[in-house]
């Protein structure tokens, strides 16, 4: 039983780093935009592999791949692929900061989900929706502005939000019996193969534009995705997904404080309240459970 507890405690740990990396990442992909948010996101994930097949070599010794891990790595990958696109595009109309909030009401969603899998939901799930939902209008809406001026990069990023969620589903499914870092070379190269197609379908790729954000695509491709999403799968092995999701969630914290750090952004005070909300409601939903339900499992 202790030796368990050390290795949750430990995969807490790796949750906590990789919720530093991501949140910094924001800053990369709003500045990596220089090249086209395809042509970063396809270029990101690649390098993405090319980190992790060295790592997999000396840890595993071989390339062989388990159908769990193969079929973990695909479903990741699609998640992914659609997530990533639309925050990466997102970031070309809202802030680094803002982004970094809104797609963290995965952590809302996740216990969401739960619901249409069959399982109970408590009055509390309830409130933190309402919460999120007025959290989110405060830091998307300007002063005065109705719903029809909302931001479609704040749009984006809350879209990508349910693809993060189904992400964070799919490697709970599958982490407990994948190989870890195989599996998410595996998910990175998938979302590198679709988003090679968007990428010459939609944009036209340079190697100048590429150079001009090649710092911005290093952090992202090496730290993000190489290091940060296998974090992200090796961390959730031993870890309940609503709780990883909150403790990745804190990648909004880091966002805001990066983009604050190294781009100068502020948030005014309506959007200082829906953070505020939003992290409230993000609490919610990992307070003690109780036994009254709303709907219980069958």
């Amino acid at each position: 039983m202790k030796g368990a507890g050390s290795r949750q405690a430990l995969h807490i740990g790796l949750l906590f780093l990789t919720a530093m990396i991501w949140g910094a990442a924001f800053v990369a992909q709003s500045a990596g935009n220089v090249m086209g948010p395809f042509t970063f996101n396809c270029l990101r994930n690649g390098l993405g592999v090319l980190v992790l097949i060295p790592f997999i070599r000396f840890f595993y010794g071989n390339l062989h791949l388990d159908r769990d891990t193969l079929k973990g790595g695909i479903c990741c990958g699609l998640c992914l692929f659609a997530a990533s696109n639309l925050q990466q595009v997102g970031l070309q109309y809202t802030t680094p900061g803002k982004s970094g909030f809104i797609t963290a009401s995965y952590m809302i969603l996740v216990p969401i989900v739960g619901f249409f899998l069959g399982r109970g939901i408590q009055r509390r799930i309830l409130l933190a929706v309402l919460l999120g939902a007025a959290g989110l209008y405060f830091l998307c809406m300007p002063g005065g502005e109705g719903i029809g001026k909302l931001n479609q990069g704040d749009v984006m990023s809350f879209l990508c939000a349910f693809f993060y969620t189904a992400q964070i589903l799919c490697i709970d499914r599958f982490s407990k019996r994948a190989e870890g870092v195989k599996m998410a070379c595996i998910q990175f190269l998938t979302a590198a193969i679709l988003g090679a197609g968007l990428m010459l379908a939609f944009e036209s790729p340079s190697l100048p534009a590429i150079r001009q954000g090649l710092l911005p695509l290093l952090y992202a491709g090496a730290l993000s995705s190489g290091v940060g999403y296998t974090l992200q799968i090796v961390g959730q092995k031993t870890v309940d997904p609503s709780i990883a999701a909150l403790i990745m969630s804190l990648e909004s914290c880091f966002a805001v404080l990066a983009g604050w750090l190294l781009l100068g952004d502020r948030l005014d005070g309506r959007e200082f309240l829906g953070c505020v909300l939003m992290f409230g409601a993000i609490i919610l939903t990992q307070l003690p459970e109780k036994r009254s339900h709303i709907c219980t499992e069958s």
